[in-house]
This record gives C-alpha cells, sequence and structure tokens, in this order.
C-alpha cells in the first residue's frame, strides 16, 4: 500500500512510522522544512518539505499513484483542503482526515473529499484502520500480509522498566522496539537509552502477543 501522510507532528509521524514498520511505501509530509530535516534520522520514510494545500505540491509528492492520503495537520481548513484536492484532483481511492475542532464534524464528509473523518481523539489503532481500510488490521496494525504485529506500550512511574536502560530489559523473541516517543518526538532508540514516565514505544513482533511485551515493561 502506498500512503501519503500530510502533516508531521506527533501523530503524522506515529502513523508513518507504524505504516512503514509494516512494510508499506509511505510519503510524510509538512510545511516546515526545519521538522522535515529533524525526522530525516529518525524516520525510515519518503520526507518532503512542502505546501501540502498545493495542487502541484501534491503530485509531487506522489498523489497520482498513493492508495490513500491521510491529513493529519492541526489545521481543520488546511486537512479539508487536502482532502478535496486529493479526491478531486487526483481520485485518491481512500482519504481521511483528522478533525480538531467537533464543532467542524459536519464539515468532513464526500463533499469535501473525506472518506473517513477522524475526531482528534481517537486512538491511533482506529485511526489506522479507518484510514487504510484494511479489514486484516486489528490491535495496532496486525497486518496478516506482514505476518507482524506493531504493538504500543507507555511508560508510567509505575513500570517497572522506568529508569531502566532498553539494553537491560528481556523483551519477547522476534520483538524488536522501533520508536520511543518522548515528549511527544519519535525518536530512534539506542541500547544507552534509559526510558523514563511519559515515554511510549512502538515495537514490531512476529510471534509475541500485546500481553507479553506489556510484562517486559510494566
Amino acid at each position: 500500500m502506498k500512503a501519503l501522510i500530510a502533516g508531521a507532528g506527533r501523530l503524522g509521524t506515529q502513523i508513518a512510522q507504524v505504516l512503514a514498520a509494516a512494510q508499506n511505501d509511505v510519503t510524510l509530509v509538512d510545511h516546515d522544512e526545519d521538522r522535515i530535516a529533524e525526522l530525516e534520522s529518525r524516520l525510515a520514510v519518503r520526507l518532503i518539505a512542502g505546501d501540502a494545500c498545493e495542487p502541484e505540491f501534491l503530485e509531487h509528492a506522489g498523489a497520482l499513484t498513493t492508495d490513500v492520503v491521510v491529513a493529519t495537520t492541526g489545521s481543520d481548513e488546511d486537512n479539508l483542503v487536502i482532502s478535496l484536492i486529493a479526491k478531486r484532483r487526483f481520485a485518491v481511492p481512500r482519504v481521511a482526515a483528522r478533525v480538531n475542532d467537533t464543532e467542524n464534524t459536519w464539515l468532513f464528509d464526500h463533499r469535501w473529499g473525506v472518506d473517513v473523518p477522524v475526531p482528534a481523539a481517537t486512538p491511533l489503532i482506529s485511526l489506522i484502520e479507518e484510514a487504510t481500510g484494511a479489514t486484516d488490521t486489528v490491535a495496532l496494525l496486525r497486518l496478516s500480509k506482514a505476518g507482524v504485529n506493531v504493538i504500543e506500550t507507555a511508560i508510567t512511574a509505575q513500570s517497572r522498566a522506568a529508569g531502566q536502560a532498553l539494553a537491560d530489559i528481556v523483551l519477547p523473541a522476534g520483538t524488536v522496539i522501533t520508536t520511543v516517543i518522548r515528549d511527544g518526538q519519535p525518536t530512534v532508540p539506542t541500547s544507552e537509552m534509559r526510558l523514563q514516565p511519559g515515554d511510549e514505544l512502538l515495537l514490531v513482533s512476529h510471534t509475541a502477543t500485546e500481553q507479553e511485551v506489556h510484562a517486559a515493561f510494566q
């Protein structure tokens, strides 16, 4: 699947990371050149700086051949414009858009090119499932085609992993940590990194269950 994500904030980067980990072709775009430059060493996806509200830029980013566009910017106006261009100009099969202000929910429908309106409070799991329309997607992207589970766990002050280095944590077989999200920013994990309360981890595993992963940290 080819996915084009507009908006490289916390939500956009999380979606990009998860979809890429499941072996999808992912492009993440944002108007902030500094933000894109910052993510180049952190995300294994195609990163492009530019205004996704411009048709020419969306075409350059691959809208003509993409399967799904997800508009995740912090502006409802921008998300609607991106959705409309994606659907009407490029006939993208599936378009999902984040609704930041619930009072604007009524605007996010087919008239603006939105197939899937996603309230800001929607969990990441549900957002990806609805955006991709994949019937084999459950519990944070369990993709039968890829044969992997992508599992999320959060570190609290009560977690036994709090304060531990990643190298000291025994993971289930066939499991790797792909991202540590700290203070809203995705970071590439290193063995020396010590986990802190508030950290969120994304892990990829071929065999482990969600319960087994959580047991390693909680």
